[in-house]
């Protein structure tokens, strides 16, 4: 199961770029993995495609509200006192759940290279949940992402 926050072996090095959403249509979106099935943080980290991590035995969220978030307010800083950059973004909006509750175990922020790519296309970059979220039924949950960012390029 996802216990902790990583970048994905296929993102480092490369996040700052990607975040930085260099080509005219791409974005960051945030995808909620379940938490029937997923995977070890240690498998997680080696796939380089949204659909290869969904053709395992992870099973992206489903429930009634559910979308893929775009993030928006993406920023990469320069923090020179620590030799890094920072990505961050700006909250995503709520869900409501009006369906039977479920528990995701993995919050991913996923690179889209272009409007309506394919999830082959789709690279996985970070996963932000520590632990579980449970989304209940007819309970809105606000998701705020780590103030000091969702992840540093060293």
């Amino acid at each position: 199961m996802a216990t902790a926050q990583f970048l994905f072996n296929i993102a480092k090095g490369k996040i700052a770029r990607y975040a930085d959403l260099p080509d005219a249509t791409d974005s960051l979106i945030l995808v909620w993995v379940k938490n029937t099935g997923v995977e070890s943080d240690a498998i997680l980290k080696d796939y380089a495609t949204l659909s290869a991590l969904l053709a395992g035995s992870n099973d992206e969220c489903d429930f009634t509200g559910y979308t893929r978030r775009t993030l928006t307010g993406v920023t990469v800083t320069p923090d020179n006192s620590a030799d890094k950059m920072v990505v961050d973004a700006a909250d995503p909006a709520s869900y409501t759940n009006t369906g039977t509750t479920q528990i995701a175990a993995a919050a991913l922020v996923c690179y889209v290279p272009s409007t309506g790519a394919a999830d082959s296309a789709i690279v996985p970059l970070a996963n932000l949940l520590v632990g579980t979220l449970s989304f209940d039924q007819n309970v809105l949950i606000n998701v705020a992402l780590a103030a000091t960012g969702i992840a540093d390029a060293a």
